[in-house]
């Protein structure tokens, strides 16, 4: 079996792979750190909570976009896995050919999204969007080039900025608005929130439609912690929430 980690700056969230088989996935906190022993402690209870035995896990590979956790992962797989984990970052293959002016800045989540992506739609032109601590774009033409994108604040960095730039704006429950005219203060902030992130997200395909495909209509795929709260807004075509994880049991593979 594999296991799979994508490190965030907000959670965790990790998964075993049965062969192509997902067989369990969960999320933790990561925003207060942690040590390996910690780390360790959490993820051997996690799998046996799940019915997974820790010894069955024969490799890990993981992505992070926070540069200093990385060195406590490695400590972590090697005491409690006895394995050295994959580290998908710089200079690892990926299938394609990355176009940003400087290939080092791309978040490895990202990448890991566009291999995934382009595995499941290896002739189409995409857009992967992915709904976590920030909103990502990320657009991949059908020849397997990754162009670039966008990044916009998440629903939470949006909700927090409001909170802690205004004396009166309290925090609220991020959730799927009903109503664009919000009755209350709470209802007016979940409501911009919400509707605020579809117009930015329609907006930004839209833009990246004209630019990257010549107006070719590209697949818009919907992923990250967040994504599920929007599948009925009809701002993407699929919805695939283990995008990353996938990702990085291919990307495992191609480095293998």
């Amino acid at each position: 079996m594999i296991l799979a980690l994508d490190i965030g700056n907000t959670t965790i969230y990790g998964g075993v792979f049965d062969q192509e088989n997902l067989r369990v996935q969960f999320r933790k906190n990561s925003k207060s750190g942690c040590s390996s022993d910690e780390l360790g402690l959490f993820l051997k209870g996690v799998l046996r909570e799940n019915g997974i035995d820790p010894s069955s896990i024969h490799k890990i590979t993981l992505c992070s976009v926070v540069p200093d956790i990385v060195p406590t992962l490695k400590n972590c797989c090697k005491r409690y896995f006895d394995k050295s984990p994959f580290i998908l970052q710089a200079g690892a293959k990926t299938g394609m050919k990355i176009k940003y002016h400087n290939p080092l800045e791309v978040g490895s989540d990202r990448i890991a999204n566009a291999i995934a992506a382009t595995h499941l739609y290896p002739t189409k032109d995409l857009i992967v969007v992915d709904f976590g601590t920030a909103i990502t774009f990320c657009a991949v033409n059908l020849e397997k080039e990754y162009l670039g994108g966008a990044i916009f604040p998440g629903l939470r960095i949006a909700m927090e900025a409001l909170e802690s730039n205004t004396a009166k704006l309290p925090a609220v429950e991020i959730v799927a608005s009903q109503h664009a005219v919000g009755r209350s203060t709470v209802e007016s902030i979940q409501s911009g929130l919400y509707f605020g992130s579809i117009g930015a997200v329609k907006e930004l395909c839209v833009q990246i439609q004209k630019e990257a495909f010549s107006n070719r209509p590209p697949i818009v795929i919907g992923t990250g912690g967040f994504a599920s709260m929007f599948s009925q807004s009809q701002i993407f075509d699929i919805e695939i929430s283990d995008l990353v994880l996938k990702g990085l049991v291919l990307a495992l593979k191609l480095n293998t």
